[in-house]
Order: C-alpha cells, then sequence, then structure tokens
C-alpha cells in the first residue's frame, strides 16, 4: 500500500447489485461512503428479470429499502401501490432500474462484472501483521476478458446463490453423469417460464421435477397448465422423502389459505394421474443421449426414468471460491456466519425462528467484510428480502462509525410455525450471479387463477390478508415471532 493512503478515503465493494446490493449502495450513500458496486449480470438485477413471471408474496411496502426509497423520491419516482403484489418483472421495472439509475448509483457501478477474488492488498490469508489497516483488493473480469485489481475500504458481498444450485445426487454431490447432462441443456436452469418465455422447450415434452419445495410446486402447476394446452406434455415429479403431504401442507387446513390452496391443486393432479410421483427417489446417475435418462435408488431397487427435460428444484449454496484469501467464520453445518448459522439451520428452525440480526452477528475475523442477502443465510433456505434491507442498514450504520444504529437492528418476522424451511429458497428474490436467490417465489404469472407457493399469493386475492403470514409474507408489527428454539424444521418433521 503506498505510505500516503488513508485507507479511509477507498469506496465501499459492494458486490452484486440485485435488490440487497442495490440497497446496501443506498444505505452507504445515505452514511456519506461511497460505493463501488460490481455486477456479474449485464444489467443490474439481471436474475430479477430473469423470472419475472413469478408474483412475490410481499406487498410493495416490504420490498422497499428505506434508504432506497428516500433516494429515489427526488428523482420524481412514484413509488407502486403498497399493497400491491409486484412481480419479478415488475420489481425490476418499477424499482430496481430506476434505482440502479440514480447518478450516485449508475456513477458507481460496473456491470458485466464479475470478481473473481477477494484480499487483501499485498496479504494472503496467512498474514496477519496490518492486517486490518490494509485495504482490501478486489479482482474482477469484464465482458471482454480484461482482469482489473480493485481496492477498497470494507467489502459487503451480496452476490447471492442463483448461479450455484444444489447438486441434483445424493450426499451433497453431483450425481454421475450430472455435468454432461447440464452441457447437453437436459437440465434446465430454476424456475423456468414453462407457460411463457420457455413455452416451446417444454411443450409435448416428457419433463420431470425434482424437488420437495415450493418452486418445485409452482413449476408442476405450470406444467400441468401447459398439458391441457399442449398434448403430448408428460409431468414426472421426484422426491427423496417417502410422502409428498409436506409439500402439500394442511390444505383447506393451513393457517395460509394461499399456500393450502396450491398445495391442494398440486395434490388433485397427482391423485387424478396428470402428474406422476417417484418418492423415495434418489438420483445417483444420469445416462444422456437425445433424451435424459434418470437413474435412482429406491426402496425397491434401481429404478431409470427416462425424459426429455429436467427441472432441478433442490434449493442453492453460497459460492464460497472467490473468498479463499478472507478469513471467514462460516457455521460448519450451513455455511452461514457462525453466530447466525445455529438460528437458521433447516433442521430446527423455519423462517419465523430467526432473531434480529445485524453487523454485529455478520462479522467475520476479517475486519470489514460481510456477507449479506440470501448468501448470509449458506445453505438455509430461509432468507426474507426484509432481512437483507435491515443487514446492509445496520452495516453501513457499523462501517460510518455510528456503532449505536448499526446494534439497534430491528427484524419482525411473521409469527407462524407452519413454513417449513424444507419447502423451497428465498423467500422474496432470487438473485443474480451478483444477487440474492431464490427457489420459492410465487406462482407463475401466466397462472392468475393458482394459489401461491410460500412466497407467493394468489393473483385474485384483493389484498394480502392481515392475518396471514409465511415464511415470504410481509412481516406484521404487532407480532416478534416465535421463539428460536422451537423446533419445526427437518427435524420435528421426521419425529411427525
Amino acid at each position: 500500500m503506498p505510505e500516503n493512503t488513508d485507507i479511509s478515503e477507498l469506496p465501499v465493494a459492494v458486490i452484486g447489485a440485485g435488490p440487497v446490493g442495490l440497497a446496501a449502495a443506498a444505505e452507504l450513500l445515505e452514511r456519506g461512503l461511497t460505493p463501488i458496486i460490481f455486477e456479474a449480470g449485464a444489467t443490474p438485477a439481471s436474475a430479477v428479470a430473469s423470472w419475472g413471471h413469478i408474483r412475490l408474496f410481499s406487498p410493495w411496502q416490504y420490498d422497499v429499502d428505506a434508504a432506497a426509497r428516500r433516494l429515489l423520491v427526488p428523482t420524481g419516482w412514484q413509488e407502486p401501490d403498497a399493497e400491491t403484489l409486484p412481480t419479478g418483472a415488475e420489481l425490476h421495472e418499477q424499482y430496481l432500474s430506476p434505482l440502479a439509475a440514480v447518478p450516485a448509483i449508475a456513477d458507481a457501478l460496473h456491470t458485466s462484472t464479475r470478481v473473481l477474488a477477494v484480499s487483501r492488498e499485498g496479504l494472503d490469508k496467512t498474514r496477519t501483521g496490518g492486517r486490518e489497516n490494509t485495504p482490501f483488493l478486489l479482482r474482477v473480469q469484464d465482458a471482454e476478458g480484461a482482469v482489473t485489481d480493485y481496492r477498497a475500504r470494507a467489502v459487503i458481498d451480496a452476490s447471492g446463490t442463483w448461479h450455484t444450485p444444489n447438486p441434483l445426487g445424493q450426499a451433497g454431490l453431483r450425481a454421475v453423469g450430472e455435468t454432461d447432462a447440464f452441457e447437453a441443456g437436459l437440465i434446465t436452469g430454476p424456475l423456468p417460464d414453462v407457460v411463457g418465455r420457455d413455452r416451446a422447450r417444454f411443450a409435448g415434452k416428457h419433463v420431470l421435477v425434482v424437488g420437495a419445495g415450493h418452486s418445485a410446486a409452482n413449476t408442476l402447476l405450470a406444467l400441468g397448465e401447459l398439458a391441457e394446452q399442449e398434448p403430448g406434455t408428460r409431468i414426472s415429479w421426484a422426491i427423496r422423502s417417502a410422502s409428498a403431504n409436506g409439500v402439500y401442507g394442511g390444505g383447506d387446513l393451513d393457517g395460509l389459505p394461499a399456500r393450502g390452496a396450491l398445495g391442494s391443486r398440486l395434490r388433485t393432479l397427482v391423485s387424478d394421474g396428470r402428474i406422476e410421483l417417484h418418492t423415495s427417489f434418489t438420483i445417483t446417475g444420469f445416462k444422456t443421449s437425445d433424451t435424459l435418462a434418470v437413474i435412482g435408488n429406491t426402496p425397491d431397487g434401481e429404478k431409470q426414468l427416462d425424459v426429455d427435460l429436467l427441472v432441478p428444484a433442490t434449493g442453492f449454496r453460497p459460492d464460497l471460491d472467490l473468498l479463499r484469501e478472507i478469513r471467514l467464520d462460516l457455521d460448519p453445518a450451513v455455511e452461514a456466519p457462525r453466530e447466525l448459522g445455529p438460528l437458521i439451520d433447516p433442521e430446527f428452525h423455519s423462517c419465523g425462528t430467526v432473531a434480529p440480526h445485524g453487523a454485529k452477528m455478520l462479522s467475520h475475523p476479517e475486519k470489514d467484510f460481510y456477507i449479506v442477502g440470501m448468501k448470509s443465510y449458506g445453505r438455509a433456505p430461509t432468507f426474507l428480502m426484509a432481512t437483507g434491507y435491515e443487514q446492509v442498514r445496520s452495516i453501513a450504520a457499523a462501517l460510518a462509525g455510528d456503532q449505536q444504529a448499526a446494534d439497534d437492528v430491528q427484524l419482525v418476522l411473521p409469527e407462524t410455525g407452519v413454513c417449513s424451511t424444507d419447502l423451497g429458497g428465498s423467500c422474496d428474490a432470487p438473485a443474480d450471479g451478483a444477487a440474492e436467490a431464490v427457489a420459492c417465489c410465487g406462482v407463475p404469472e401466466a397462472e392468475p387463477e393458482a394459489s401461491s407457493s410460500c412466497c407467493g399469493a394468489p393473483e385474485a386475492a384483493p389484498e394480502p390478508a392481515p392475518a396471514a403470514s409465511s415464511c415470504c409474507s410481509a412481516p406484521e408489527p404487532q407480532f416478534l415471532g416465535i421463539p428460536t428454539g422451537l423446533e419445526h424444521g427437518r427435524s420435528a418433521a421426521r419425529e411427525s
């Protein structure tokens, strides 16, 4: 580091320009700090645009960061109706794009720029002396392949998990032949627009959906609609568990009518034979030709499913490779910051059990380095977008030296114990390679009569019921959530 460099004069690097990354930039600007934002996509929040057919459960009032709102209002921005439920496309067009276009953010934003690595200038992970006063070094690559090093006083990693889905094979590993199947185009990306943009890819095909989450449920419902319109469309569904009851939920008895109706519709499609359900199916391998042979272990021995396409809905995991030279302290199970990990472990907790948390709980041994948004939850599938906004508000306060504001976290969660963390991923917004990722966001826009996922809402509903909440519902001010020690995650499901 040059002798006369004042580290405090350097910008704060934000990795990712999704909802939480852009909120981080707004919070930093409001605190008088200078952000520099690196977005892997060609446009801000490019992955949000890719799931534009999905409708969020949370209405607009919970989808806009407070500092971002204050930054937008002077530009003449008109905030959407607070009670309306936006689609991903509406979130992108009416909020994220205008926010990214605010001059203070636009001037700091580098799109088509992927962060390859984060370290300390002149120091690898093993070097301790002077580390806290040494600038961060971010090595990035642009669309033309040019590599550049940037210096920063602090780093906020909001890069999400969108481009790192969980493997389809057993034990957290890719099955034999899985990579070849992806490269052959026989395994799709997450949340395809089955009845819209991607319709031609699915029409008249035999499609296998793998996963027991609400994203799987929504894809299956969309395929059911497509099958009614396109002869020859065949639907199979494979899950590792012995029963799909966890996805069906309580039906008419579910405390959340939208979610209960979604489960009821899916159950009907299965019972009517329009969806062929394969339970206790653990994928062990793939054979690729013009079609895809999916090989799995079952209680009755090995079984092979021959399909045209496979849609993965098995959740996501964080990409930690770019952080190899950063001193991290991660929970060994879920790969979240160590203090946060036990509070979001899906073995024991669901969305209503997460304690308020901000800069302190998200800190690492590497001073002034933070992971936020969906990536901060590691492999836990219970992230709520409003949680990310509070995370970056607290972190911006800490970086500005306002420790009291940083510690005064105000995370209000829905009071519900029925949202199983087995059933999907992020509850509000996914990410692109540099934005928050999602595995259950709502119901396909082209299916207005359908009920929602844990994150969606029925299109026909005039407004969300005030008393209803889910892992993705809007936080209700009168609720403080349920105790973090209450077991209703996977462990409770096994015992029931």
